[in-house]
């Protein structure tokens, strides 16, 4: 009877520690989730152009010192605002991957609309210099805020008329930036060359204008890597995409910037 007794108090005390230990894991599980990304405003002013260059940080919790960045630049928006906050799900995304991310607002209210009229090349150039200029002073800024991280190795990603600026910043900064994404950029030709290393993820609704892509032989030469997403629309590369979508978006960026690292 005591033998018996004994036993179950101490199967009692099993089952409490197996109890306790459950949820002291689920705890701690819930405190790494919750710390495990920072997404924070920074609104910088470049005097130069009297100009407003919002940008959103998104970071995790690990240490930044050598920490590569990725730069996105968000999609055409008819200058509401807000539009460098409706890819968190991508950005959130590579900060976990230990990426330490910024995302510029290109447009602000009173700014020129996008044309949409005449050769898009010629006429919506202003607008996609204006984009570089805001890309080379966060660079600059965020370089004097943040100098712990690796400014060697930067990654511009942009979608739609975004794309056509990073593409743009490419031709023309080849020796600031390593990677080059764009997801369903349409007008501005892709760099052909080997550095900075490029890719493009293509929709399946919107044809590129003529010389944008390069052919299968030059791709081939400069390792430029071209990606039709068969299911994926000019619309779904937002946060508006479907979970499926983003995942893929995700697993296609990721694999390309970890392709170096082989």
């Amino acid at each position: 009877m005591i033998s018996r007794f004994f036993y179950l108090i101490c199967s009692l005390q099993v089952i409490l520690l197996f109890s306790s230990c459950s949820s002291t894991k689920k705890e701690v599980e819930k405190g790494l989730h919750s710390a495990q990304l920072k997404e924070y405003d920074v609104p910088l002013f470049d005097d130069s152009r009297t100009r407003s260059v919002p940008i959103t940080i998104y970071d995790n919790n690990r240490s930044d010192q050598g920490k590569k960045i990725v730069i996105f630049n968000h999609g055409y928006g008819f200058n509401k605002g807000g539009d460098y906050k409706v890819y968190s799900k991508l950005c959130k995304f590579l900060a976990k991957s230990n990426y330490f991310v910024i995302s510029i607002q290109h447009e602000l209210p009173n700014d020129d609309l996008l044309s949409m009229e005449g050769d898009l090349y010629k006429t919506r150039m202003p607008n996609w210099q204006k984009g570089e200029s805001n890309i080379n002073f966060v660079i600059n800024e965020c370089r004097k805020k943040y100098p712990y991280l690796n400014w060697k190795d930067i990654t511009l990603v942009g979608h739609s008329n975004g794309g056509d600026m990073a593409m743009l910043f490419a031709k023309n900064h080849r020796d600031l930036i390593k990677n080059v994404v764009s997801l369903d950029h349409r007008r501005f030709p892709i760099p052909r060359v080997a550095k900075p290393r490029i890719l493009s993820l293509r929709g399946c609704d919107y044809p590129a204008d003529s010389g944008v892509i390069p052919t299968p032989e030059e791709y081939t030469i400069y390792g430029i890597k071209i990606v039709y997403l068969k299911y994926m629309r000019h619309t779904d590369m937002d946060d508006k995409g479907t979970q499926e979508q983003s995942d893929e978006i995700n697993k296609q960026i990721i694999n390309f910037l970890n392709e170096r690292l082989k």
